[in-house]
C-alpha cells in the first residue's frame, strides 16, 4: 500500500476487514437515498480490499501460476436502515466459514453505532476456465491469519 494513503484500502482491526466509504450522488436514487445496487459495490471493495490487505491479492491471484479467482457464489442481504448522500460508512467484513473450494464471509454497512445492511455472502475459489478448486493452503493461512487479527 502507498505511503501517501496508508488507509486506502481499509484497516485490519481485531480479525475483520473495516473499509470507510463516502455516499456520493452517484450512489443515491432520486430521492437522496443509497440505491439498493450501492450497498452491493460497496460490499464488493470491503471484500477486494480485505483479500488486498491479507495478502491475497485479485490481481496477483488471477496473474499467479493458476489463473485463479474468487467469484461470489451467493449472497444474502439484509437491508435494515437507509443510508443518504454524504453519509460516511464501514464497510465490515469478516471470514465466518473456510469450505474446500469456498469461504463464507460476513459483511455489514454501519453508519456509526448503527447497522444499516448485513450480508452473508460465499465466494468460490475458481481457475480462469470457471473450474472450482480447492483454496490452497497457503491461501488458507493468509486469509485465517488475518481474520484471527
Amino acid at each position: 500500500m502507498s505511503e501517501r494513503w496508508p488507509d486506502l484500502a481499509g484497516r485490519l482491526v481485531d480479525g475483520r476487514h473495516v473499509l470507510p466509504v463516502r455516499v456520493y450522488f452517484e450512489d443515491t436514487d432520486f430521492s437522496g437515498v443509497v440505491y439498493h445496487a450501492s450497498y452491493v459495490r460497496f460490499m464488493e471493495r470491503g471484500r477486494s480490499d480485505f483479500m488486498r490487505l491479507a495478502g491475497a491479492d485479485h490481481a496477483e491471484l488471477f496473474a499467479g501460476e493458476e489463473s485463479i479467482a474468487f467469484a461470489v457464489r451467493r449472497m444474502s442481504i439484509e437491508f435494515e436502515r437507509p443510508a443518504r448522500i454524504d453519509d460516511v460508512l464501514e464497510v465490515v467484513t469478516g471470514v465466518r466459514e473456510m469450505r474446500g473450494a469456498s469461504m463464507l464471509l460476513a459483511q455489514e454497512v454501519r453508519r456509526g453505532d448503527q447497522l444499516l445492511v448485513s450480508a452473508e455472502v460465499q465466494v468460490a475459489l475458481v481457475t480462469a476456465t470457471g473450474r472450482a478448486r480447492r483454496i490452497p493452503l497457503a491461501l488458507r493461512q493468509v486469509l485465517g491469519a488475518a481474520a484471527e487479527g
